[in-house]
């Protein structure tokens, strides 16, 4: 019986190593064409800047340091792929010989051990390591309509509603009452109060540490916190509840935080 479980065991162990070995060589093999593919890049891009460099009583010295610039960038990002592949290969080989020494010993199925420590760690952490390129986020006016109070922090702005000087945390958008206020980037409603200051008020997060205060509102049914809103999608309606800035014509009051510090909005509006 000792001996059966002992072949077993081997049998299990060679099946482990053919495993691993024909995934490492699938890994190299991509690997291998991936570094052909961007020398064969750069030796064409290469030939491009010689041809470029002929030309030169056309095209602009200028021009032809800006393309330089571009294939460098070009493979600098190929060897940063090559260099996360690398590390998820050698995460891979790990993993898999782990699972080669507790056979020995874990009577756990071979191909369920394959399945879940292999497919699920290697498999994922490979995706999770492909280099994405975030998208940039482009803010659009909530409503339309004229500036009426500019942002001012280091500054101060006289207020009819306080009759004095103060500063200001937002923009105010000159909008009639009821006026359909959107959303200006897609993000996360983070949350729906009443200010004691500037009145029913929808906070956004936008995520690469972006914020959007959407104040002074009538109405805020169309939103829920929590919930994933698209840019213009509706969040609310202009209103007048803001008590700082009764004395005001109607306007949204519209604020914005990057990293947690109050920005001007109309450095990022498009």
């Amino acid at each position: 019986m000792r001996r059966r479980e002992f072949f077993e065991e081997q049998k299990l162990k060679r099946m482990v190593y053919v495993f691993s070995i024909t995934l490492v060589i699938s890994i190299v093999l991509f690997l291998t064409v991936f570094v052909m593919y961007n020398k064969k890049l750069k030796e064409e891009s290469t030939e491009s800047l010689l041809n470029l460099g002929k030309m030169s009583d056309i095209v602009q010295n200028d021009e032809l340091s800006e393309a330089s610039s571009s294939l460098d960038k070009n493979i600098a990002k190929a060897s940063n792929t090559v260099n996360t592949t690398n590390t998820a290969i050698n995460k891979a080989t790990n993993t898999v010989s782990n699972t080669v020494k507790n056979t020995s010993t874990n009577k756990t199925p071979v191909s369920a051990t394959i399945q879940n420590q292999v497919n699920a760690n290697t498999v994922n952490q490979v995706t999770n390591n492909v280099v994405e390129e975030k998208k940039e986020l482009a803010f659009v006016a909530p409503v339309s309509g004229e500036i009426t109070k500019d942002f001012a922090t280091d500054t101060l702005i006289y207020s009819n509603t306080l009759e004095e000087w103060t500063t200001h945390s937002g923009i105010d958008i000159k909008a009639d009452k009821t006026t359909i206020v959107v959303a200006s980037e897609a993000g996360t409603v983070e949350s729906i109060k009443n200010d004691p200051r500037y009145g029913l008020t929808v906070t956004i997060n936008h995520g690469e540490g972006f914020k959007t205060i959407y104040s002074n509102l009538l109405t805020s049914e169309f939103v829920k916190e929590n919930e994933v809103v698209e840019q213009g999608q509706t969040i609310g309606t202009v209103g007048d509840s803001a008590s700082f800035e009764v004395a005001d014509e109607a306007h949204l009051h519209f604020e914005m935080y990057k990293d947690g510090t109050l920005v001007n909005p109309t450095i990022y509006l498009k």
